[in-house]
């Protein structure tokens, strides 16, 4: 009988880490999202909140049109004086993420349209913790490309 009782407990949490999972995942596709728009709003405070900034943190971004790597660093997330994004919109699409606990890396497409309808497409790598309960980004790595 307590077999029984030890399966049932052994499911039940296996359902709730599922959930919590499921959960966890739409939290950070709309941080990612949250992240992108900020960005092109010139939105600091906004963009800002996305962030934290650890002594590891690394924001690495190649642009295969230009052949140039940029080594960004990720205070400018955090300082008013950077040059944001002026305006434009993205769509993230292809979302692959690995959740564990407080740690997530997740992947992705971007697709960013300017003022003037120019298109940019990059591949994302992003890092993020679990910070007082929620997610923010600690690196990322953009990958720019031409389809």
């Amino acid at each position: 009988m307590q077999i029984k009782y030890y399966i049932i407990l052994f499911i039940a949490a296996q359902l709730l880490n599922c959930h919590t999972a499921m959960n966890d995942s739409v939290l950070i596709k709309e941080l990612l999202e949250k992240e992108s728009a900020t960005w092109r709003a010139s939105d600091f405070k906004g963009h800002s909140d996305c962030w934290h900034i650890q002594p590891y943190s690394k924001i690495l971004v190649s642009n295969a049109i230009t052949g140039k790597t940029y080594d960004v660093p990720p205070a400018l997330m955090k300082d008013s004086t950077a040059t944001m994004g002026d305006g434009g919109s993205s769509i993230n699409s292809n979302y692959k993420m690995s959740i564990h606990g407080d740690n997530a890396w997740v992947s992705h497409e971007e697709v960013s349209t300017a003022k003037d309808g120019a298109n940019t497409y990059s591949y994302e790598i992003r890092i993020l913790e679990k910070v007082e309960g929620k997610w923010k980004l600690v690196g990322q790595s953009i990958h720019i490309y031409t389809p």
